[in-house]
């Protein structure tokens, strides 16, 4: 029987998708990235973090470069700044697309719920 992870009340899921270049093996497979933030509304930390890229080794260093981020306070220019600076790989460019994207539904949906 496959256990299912506790995810609080206050945990919102946000995700958003960036066409791919096609010059990178995820194109093979998938035609766009997809960024994904489980983020604490809360108190705005990002818990967990998605990216529909093939290889482990990204996938574990993006959330490694975002998880704990306060995107509430901080906003998203260090998270974006992280990523230029630090993940040179072909997908970059819809990486960074894609994060932008995720945070502006986060922005949408304080909005169309009146959160401060």
């Amino acid at each position: 029987m496959r256990s299912v992870r506790d995810f609080g009340e206050d945990t919102i899921y946000f995700v958003s998708y960036a066409k791919l270049p096609s010059d990178t093996a995820a194109t093979y497979v998938h035609k766009v990235v997809g960024v994904g933030f489980l983020i604490n509304i809360k108190t705005g930390i990002i818990e967990d973090v998605m990216v529909t890229l093939i290889s482990d080794l990204v996938k574990d260093f993006l959330s490694y470069l975002i998880i704990g981020h306060n995107i509430e306070k901080d906003g998203i220019d260090d998270i974006i700044e992280k990523l230029e600076t630090r993940f040179f790989g072909y997908s970059q460019k819809a990486v960074v697309v894609a994060t932008k994207g995720v945070y502006r539904r986060y922005l949408n949906w304080k909005e169309e719920n009146h959160i401060q």
